[in-house]
């Protein structure tokens, strides 16, 4: 019984111990000296007196630099190490930012090694003053930034190749932009035209169009439209519209017709899963010999009303009422109006880019057909090239406010030169 319960109390003592030879054992681990701690520590100390001179550095910046104690103590001084960029730095902000705040943290500088190659090293230091609050020392950390130099020059990279991605972008999209526009509006004897397209983004293509071309002897058609959505899916309905209306109005340039036509393609070609639409205001400009001007008939599947500008200084819009969007439905309503421009008198197509512009950054308030409307009669009478510079001028004052591009078409009836027949 003595012998099994002295067996037991030894294990008792042994579970004891265990704990304590553990404490024992992480102690010994911790048992490095200061002097040990600071010789192999991770990161780069240096210790220099208030003239930079170098009195103390550890041997973790020492193999860093490649260089021998006896090298350095007492022989350099801390801006020695430096690049003669960090150099210049060192001395015309760090030294003096040091000197007034008493401390300095986390500034990236260049390291020359004893080979002559550059080590990157993020800086902090601090002055040690004495009891009587007087600078003794300067204490320095250093921490080795080749890793993140090496980040950050790969993520410089990263972001020029980005940039030259982005530039060769907007390029491909301005070209392509362009091959969507008409190089060249037709002349027309005895009328004066003007456009402008405003692109609101140079990072997608738009997808708004106008055209004016010569159909039979004396007979002009004009047209302006905008495709839903933006980029490459837009700009392929687009350049099949244009072509379309072309097409279908030399086969039949009724106005109404020329619109159904582009109706049939486009919800033909488009009325899968992703179905495209657009709305387009198309017209049919022939001289009117018994009252001067020209006559124009119009037809809209659903775009947004012509504004006619008159010679007498009045404006409105040209009603268009119930047409429908070109694709959406197998067949679509199509409206028209016919009028009759008169000398002096100028009509102005537009996409909803402009009606729909916000008035100033941020606001949820959109310009709207009644400010147009209004624009419009301010101006009136007016010319082609007025409006469009006028037009041009709006945009720029709403800036960033304008968030889809703008096509803007304008046509007008000049008064006659002396040398010209009435």
């Amino acid at each position: 019984m003595r012998e099994a319960g002295g067996a037991a109390e030894s294990g008792d003592r042994g579970e004891d111990r265990r704990p304590a030879d553990e404490e024992a054992l992480f102690s010994a681990l911790l048992e490095d000296s200061a002097e040990e701690l600071y010789e192999h520590a991770p990161c780069g100390y240096l210790t220099t007196l208030m003239d930079g001179q170098i009195v103390k550095v550890n041997s973790t910046l020492l193999d860093w630099l490649g260089y021998e104690r006896g090298k350095l103590v007492g022989r350099k001084r801390f801006s020695e190490l430096l690049t003669v960029g960090g150099r210049l730095y060192h001395e015309t902000h760090f030294a003096p930012l040091l000197r007034m705040q008493g401390e300095i943290s986390a500034i990236a500088l260049e390291l020359k090694t004893a080979d002559g190659s550059r080590l990157p090293v993020m800086v902090t230091s601090r002055v040690k003053t004495g009891s009587d609050g007087q600078p003794l020392l300067i204490r320095t950390t250093i921490l080795d930034a080749r890793d993140r130099r090496a980040y950050e020059v790969e993520l410089l990279r990263a972001r020029q190749e980005a940039d030259q991605e982005r530039d060769r972008l907007k390029l491909l999209n301005s070209t392509l932009q362009k091959t969507l526009l008409p190089p060249a509006l037709a002349n027309v004897p005895g009328l004066d035209v003007a456009a402008y397209y405003h692109i609101a983004s140079v990072e997608e293509v738009g997808g708004d169009f106008y055209d004016l071309f010569p159909l039979a002897a004396g007979t002009w058609g004009l047209f302006l439209g905008d495709v839903c959505g933006k980029g490459a899916a837009a700009a392929a309905v687009t350049s099949l519209a244009r072509y379309t209306l072309r097409a279908a109005a030399v086969y039949d340039p009724d106005p109404a017709a020329v619109l159904t036509n582009l109706n049939t393609v486009l919800n033909h070609e488009y009325n899968g899963t992703d179905p495209r639409f657009c709305t387009v205001i198309f017209g049919l400009l022939t001289p009117d010999a018994d009252r001067g001007g020209f006559r124009i008939t119009l037809a809209s599947g659903g775009h947004p009303p012509a504004l006619l500008m008159r010679a007498d200084g009045t404006a409105d819009y040209l009603p268009t009422p119930g047409g429908q969007l070109i694709g959406v439905l197998p067949d679509a309503d199509i409206a028209t109006t016919t009028v009759h421009l008169a000398v002096g008198d100028t009509l102005l197509l537009h996409t909803d880019g402009l009606t729909e512009a916000h008035t100033n950054a941020g606001s949820e308030g959109r310009y709207g057909d009644d400010a147009l409307l209004a624009f419009g009669r301010a101006l009136a009478p007016t010319t082609a090239s007025a409006v469009i510079g006028a037009v041009r001028d709006l945009l720029d004052t709403f800036g960033s406010g304008v968030d889809d591009d703008t096509a803007v078409l304008a046509v007008h009836v000049p008064r006659p030169t002396a040398d010209e027949p009435r």
